[in-house]
């Protein structure tokens, strides 16, 4: 009988995840050592070869627990036993404490697997983490979105695409499993401590729903659904109300990369619930942490109500992120660093350069097309820098020498980047300012080679 039980669960779990994960592909599994993640590694460890899946394993080292170096030793243990590549992140949580430790913790999870090269990961959610994560969100007062349930398959992590192979399995069933086979797994301290509000639903209400409605995971868990089926009809009315920003709900109603901010005016059109509907889905599509009602509507209020020609900034998700209202569009991003003003950076021939200012890449491309002449620039250093004030350049030759102030205007350049941008020089000699102006001194002939400088 056991046998069966542990085929069973192998099957089920093929079943739901080869149709989703191509031939070849990269899978790494957020490994924490207990009980769930670790079967997760023995079934995909069996079903890899059969499909012909590359497997690795990641564990987030998040260093709370004073066992934290103990999980990762039996972490590099057993992926050692099964050849299986592991990396181990260590994070610090202690600038994100103010999130609790939970919320930090999980942050620092999802930025740690974002850094990751693979094409799926691989997270060991469960039925039971379903309707726990249900009735937390709840008690938090979410949506519809937000009482949505877990998708088998998600792609909101970077580029990465999410799948949960036990989605449909409970954590007993897990359980049985790994005492079957004798797997052995770690158990994390702080899962006994009911100060934590998932721990205290799991250990104190949970085993009294199941008393008295001993179906409730599945009940649940059909509301989820019918709460996800609510959530894709309030996306699919954002996309109709933003139809030059969103694709088509087809090609799954992602931003248009030419769609350059949501307008001001689509929210002003709107009655009030349809507006705060395209504010959350144009933030959602952004990956950027949801607003607290009472913020939404604030911000929902300055958007709409501020003078045509004024630029509104507003910090929210704990100053991680700023909101902006610029030239009637409005703009989400994560909330950039200090940065150095002394900052520079010498340039020699390389293909890219880092630019902190603006968490960003300066690309440097040779061709024999229009651009910066690569013979003028041999006269002296060539460093990529930040704007100080002062600076100008004659953009065409029959031009009037122009102020950077005003070239970075007329180019419609946001105000948040005007003093990040970077600003290339030869010797004293500004140069280029990428996607706005190269001074017409320095720019190259027909059939001459040149450099093209752009900032990714």
């Amino acid at each position: 009988m056991a046998d069966d039980l542990s085929a069973d669960l192998l099957h089920r779990v093929s079943a739901d995840i080869s149709p989703l994960i191509p031939a070849g592909s990269l899978i790494l599994l957020g490994l924490s050592g207990g009980v769930d993640s670790v079967v997760l590694l023995y079934l995909l460890h069996k079903l890899a070869p059969r499909f012909a899946w590359r497997l690795s394993v990641i564990h987030v080292h998040h260093g709370i627990s004073q066992n934290a170096d103990a999980w990762a030793d039996f972490c590099i243990a057993l992926c050692a036993r099964l050849v299986i590549p592991l990396h181990i992140e260590k994070v610090d949580i202690t600038p994100l404490r103010d999130q609790g430790i939970e919320a930090a913790a999980r942050s620092l999870r999802q930025r740690a697997f974002s850094g990751q090269h693979c094409d799926f990961i691989a997270l060991a959610h469960h039925s039971d983490d379903q309707v726990e994560t249900l009735f937390l969100q709840l008690l938090r007062g979410a949506g519809v979105k937000g009482a949505s349930a877990m998708p088998q398959l998600s792609a909101h992590t970077g580029t990465h695409k999410v799948v949960r192979p036990l989605l449909h399995c409970s954590r007993a069933r897990i359980i049985d499993y790994a005492n079957e086979h004798a797997l052995p797994w770690i158990e994390d301290e702080s899962n006994a401590d009911d100060s934590y509000p998932r721990n205290f639903l799991r250990h104190q209400l949970l085993p009294l729903m199941a008393e008295k409605f001993p179906a409730y995971r599945q009940t649940l868990t059909r509301s989820t659904q019918h709460f996800a089926e609510a959530a894709e009809l309030l996306d699919d009315l954002a996309r109709l109300d933003a139809p030059d920003l969103f694709s088509s709900s087809l090609t799954g109603g992602e931003l248009k990369k030419e769609g350059g901010g949501l307008q001001v005016s689509c929210l002003q059109a709107l009655s009030r619930s349809r507006a705060k509907n395209l504010l959350r889905y144009f933030l959602y599509q952004l990956g950027a942490p949801m607003p607290q009602v009472v913020q939404l509507d604030n911000m929902l209020l300055q958007l709409c109500t501020a003078r045509e020609d004024a630029t509104v900034c507003i910090n929210f998700a704990g100053n991680l992120w700023q909101l902006y209202r610029y030239q009637g569009r409005v703009y989400a991003l994560p909330a950039l660093a200090r940065f150095d003003r002394e900052y520079l950076s010498e340039w020699k021939g390389e293909a890219e350069l880092v630019w902190p200012a603006l968490n960003s890449h300066v690309i440097f491309q040779l061709n024999d097309t229009q651009g910066i002449s690569l013979e003028k620039l041999q006269g002296a250093a060539v460093t990529l820098r930040l704007r100080q004030g002062g600076e100008s350049l004659r953009p065409r030759v029959n031009a009037s020498t122009r102020t950077l102030k005003n070239l970075l205007q007329e180019q419609d350049v946001p105000p948040w980047q005007r003093d990040r941008l970077p600003l290339l020089f030869c010797g004293d000699q500004l140069v280029c300012v990428p996607g706005v102006a190269i001074a017409a001194a320095y720019q190259s002939q027909e059939g001459e080679l040149s450099v093209t400088v752009t900032l990714q």
